[in-house]
């Protein structure tokens, strides 16, 4: 255990014990609850579970636990009390507020915006764009980044990484007034990377701010928004294994400060009157009204100092020895085709999806859980052009099995085992054909 010193008031404080961030120098990589959970599979036997399912929610790291009970016998509302509990709950969160800006290499005056998650993160940036402001955004992006926009110009897949840049270039020369890029920095299906340093420096030489997608990035890579000039960028905790219902926005707080509350209430406002209401002109304040999510804030952050803590350079070894053995027992059985943007040897995150002859996907995700203890995610992913580009699909609706795909992720608690489950089940599987 450590030690946190907070400031409950001007002229008291509190040491208040909390689970150690920093780790020993072989710096062991934190365990996941729910590591021992056994599932019933064809027959009635109980297997130990193989979650190959990150990408959707990723199980909560032990340490964001820990912080959370520790949070709880203290739990109040914050920013309104001056009892005891409400202080130091404030404290607590406004703590989370400043490591999650550290984490993600934020500037000083960038603002931090708790939200529900990445969707509800993007949105509040879409309802903040000043007027005639133009969207820019490719086919390829998680719905979360395709739909909210009003006013938006929307590019094909590009064929390489390239020419997402000069498709961005052409289409932001085109644009008078206002211009926002919107790309993912780590693809939900394929888990390919996109070169949003390019795409940043493409987008300001225009004139234009760039909102960056990061779900799927920052529970498998280091990112520094300083560093790579990037004006937005936004995430959910339950996919950096803080499974509590917070995300955040992080950014240039100039639009969020003019912009209209996101939502109207309490905490909001500096003064209600008869003639008017006088909204509060901090950012952070002026878009989270109402109670937040203070335990999902504390969660976060807490994903936040454990990863940090454990080094990025372990988990990126472990991720990668998992992710290549995992591609290259998919490659090896035949009917198996790994889905895949800008070719086999572009650098990704640890996501694969793939589809299986003579299967839907909806039937081989169901073989996988039923018959082996397997959780993968099947569909089209929130990201229904993306996925129909990949498959060579015209379109169709949401519920058309021909036009999915079988999707496998992996991250902290994966395990070499999980990975040789899955590959051995789909050899039984394509052998069924």
């Amino acid at each position: 255990m450590s030690a946190l010193t907070i400031f409950t008031s001007a002229a008291a404080t509190e040491t208040v014990s909390v689970p150690a961030t920093r780790v020993s120098d072989d710096r062991p990589i934190p365990a996941v609850l729910g590591a021992d959970l056994e599932v019933p599979v064809k027959g009635g036997r109980l297997v130990p579970y193989a979650n190959l399912d990150y990408a959707a929610s990723a199980p909560c790291l032990e340490p964001v636990s820990a912080a959370v009970a520790a949070a709880l016998p203290a739990y109040s509302s914050v920013h309104r009390g001056a009892g005891y509990a409400s202080q130091l709950t404030t404290a607590r969160y406004e703590q989370a507020r400043h490591t999650v800006r550290a984490f993600v290499g934020a500037r000083p005056d960038d603002a931090v915006i708790f939200t529900r998650n990445t969707t509800d993160a993007t949105n509040l940036l879409a309802r903040s764009l000043p007027t005639g402001t133009t969207v820019v955004v490719f086919e390829t992006e998680h719905h979360a980044s395709l739909l909210p926009w009003t006013d938006v110009v929307r590019l094909p897949a590009p064929a390489f990484p390239g020419e997402a840049v000069r498709a961005a270039d052409e289409a932001l020369a085109a644009i008078d007034g206002p211009k926002l890029l919107v790309v993912t920095a780590a693809s939900n299906v394929t888990g390919e990377l996109w070169p949003i340093a390019a795409l940043a420096h493409i987008a300001h030489r225009h004139g234009a701010r760039v909102l960056v997608d990061a779900a799927q990035l920052v529970p498998h890579r280091r990112l520094n928004l300083t560093a790579l000039d990037l004006d937005y960028v936004v995430f959910s905790g339950h996919k950096l294994y803080a499974p509590f219902g917070t995300g955040a926005l992080i950014g240039r707080a100039d639009w969020l400060t003019v912009a209209e509350p996101y939502l109207r209430g309490g905490g909001a406002v500096k003064a209600v009157e008869d003639e008017g209401t006088d909204w509060h002109d901090d950012p952070e304040a002026r878009h989270e009204a109402g109670t937040p999510n203070v335990l999902g804030a504390i969660a976060l952050a807490a994903a936040c100092d454990a990863l940090s803590a454990t080094g990025w350079d372990v988990l990126v070894r472990e991720e990668e020895r998992l992710l290549t053995r995992l591609r290259a027992g998919l490659a090896d059985i035949e009917g198996v085709h790994e889905l895949s943007l800008w070719g086999p040897d572009h650098a990704r995150v640890g996501i694969v999806s793939f589809v299986v002859d003579g299967f839907t996907a909806r039937e081989v995700a169901e073989a996988l859980s039923g018959e082996y203890g397997i959780g993968v995610r099947d569909g089209k992913f929130c990201a229904h052009p993306f996925v129909r580009h990949l498959l060579g699909a015209k379109d169709g609706g949401c519920d058309d099995v021909t036009a999915s795909a079988v999707r496998a992720s992996i991250g902290i608690g994966s395990t070499t085992e999980h990975v040789d489950r899955l590959i051995g089940a789909l050899r039984d599987l394509v052998t069924r054909r």
